[in-house]
């Protein structure tokens, strides 16, 4: 019913706030679909979402709680969902709020969900680990290429790689969407991994929706990917909703054309860089060697060298001199050392006992024993020995000093 109301007898505000939440909380619960492209996680109980209808891009502010956004599972922002929600009106402030009673995945958005919930998983084991990350060789001998036969992927990456470098490629034919796709890849992999000549491995394929895609992100393949171990390169176009396999190769590139770009040089650019090398390394040995004939030239002028012989015959003059210094000293403490040797012998031959037998003493001796005085015995024969030889002497008497 229309309520009534004129210049003369306006309406309260808060009266039409109030019935316009009557007539909201008239409406009941509604289950509607839509976008969610945020999502608020609070640490206390009430949460937010931002949902919106794609088709005429109107979006909306929705309370929840943790409970129902546990419930319905991994949401990734993008992700289609089917909401039950309340509306109703704030009354003090007259603003219009949703709140969402039950959220479910839906579409699009449940294989979005259950993706990401198979990255995470396979994250969370280390497939994805960046130091597991293998290089891609400079000059690759030969090109392992999987991709569609005929395609338009194919095409891309034969024409932009052989126009930057002339590659060699072994090219593995396989489906790229449908069920069967991820097992003739992998079995395409493991053959070409065992190549002795395949230095890089490109799989590649055009751009497609996200069911087309879905093989690109099989557990399996992702797995043979990461235990390859020749370098992976994934080429499969798309702009978003990255299929697994680019977080498991060793090197992701945004289309076929972006790869063929990334694993060869191109072949004028290296021939440029090249030519520019050979310049700088040109440049640098005539200014070392400029820098060396400067030096030497400086040697050259040195006066010592302009005549060696000249700067020696100082020193020859010096060394002589030296010589006959040298000569002196030894010659002067070797008489000193023979004066002082005359003077020892001297003093030991003055000490000697022959010396005090030659001033007219003798020396008795009864065998090897000196007799004295106090020791000879009447009767006994001792032995005189001189400066010039030796007596037998017979003792017919002794005195001593004291008698």
């Amino acid at each position: 019913m229309a309520m009534s109301s004129s210049p003369e007898s306006p309406q309260a505000l808060s009266r039409v706030v109030g019935a316009v939440a009557d007539w909201v909380g008239r409406l009941g619960e509604i289950w509607v679909s839509a976008q969610v492209i945020e999502i608020k996680r609070r640490s206390y109980a009430t949460q937010f979402l931002t949902l919106r209808d794609r088709t005429v891009d109107i979006s909306c502010s929705v309370t929840t709680t943790a409970f129902v956004l546990d419930a319905a599972g991994p949401i990734p922002e993008g992700s289609e969902v089917i909401a039950r929600l309340r509306p109703r009106v704030w009354e003090r402030s007259g603003s219009l709020n949703f709140e969402c009673l039950e959220l479910q995945v839906a579409g699009t958005g449940r294989l979005l969900a259950e993706l990401d919930h198979r990255r995470r998983a396979l994250q969370a084991e280390g497939l994805f680990d960046p130091h597991r990350k293998r290089p891609v060789p400079f000059l690759p001998r030969r090109i392992g290429l999987i991709t569609g036969k005929g395609s338009d992927a194919e095409r891309d990456v034969l024409r932009n790689t052989r126009r930057r470098w002339p590659a060699v490629f072994e090219i593995e034919h396989t489906l790229v969407q449908g069920p069967q796709a991820a097992t003739q890849i992998i079995t395409s992999l493991r053959h070409l991994d065992e190549h002795p000549e395949v230095d890089v491995i490109v799989i590649a394929r055009g751009g497609g929706s996200l069911e087309d895609l879905l093989p690109f992100s099989d557990e399996g393949l992702v797995r043979a990917v990461a235990a390859c171990r020749t370098p992976v390169v994934s080429a499969i176009g798309h702009e978003s909703d990255a299929p697994l396999i680019d977080f498991a190769a060793d090197l992701r590139a945004s289309t076929p054309t972006d790869a063929a770009a990334r694993i060869v040089p191109e072949l004028d650019a290296e021939e440029q860089f090249l030519t520019q090398a050979r310049q700088r390394l040109q440049g640098a040995v005539e200014t070392f060697l400029q820098r060396c004939e400067q030096e030497l030239a400086g040697l050259r002028a040195r006066p010592v060298l302009a005549s060696p012989l000249a700067a020696l015959s100082g020193h020859t003059d010096r060394l002589a001199l030296l010589r006959l210094q040298l000569r002196a000293a030894v010659e002067r403490r070797l008489a000193a050392e023979q004066s002082q040797l005359d003077a020892h012998l001297q003093v030991v031959r003055a000490l000697s006992p022959q010396a005090t037998l030659q001033r007219g003493y003798s020396l008795l001796t009864a065998g090897t024993t000196p007799v004295t005085a106090a020791t000879a015995r009447v009767g006994e024969t001792i032995t005189a020995h001189l400066a010039d030889g030796e007596l037998d002497l017979k003792v017919t008497a002794t005195r001593s000093t004291d008698e």
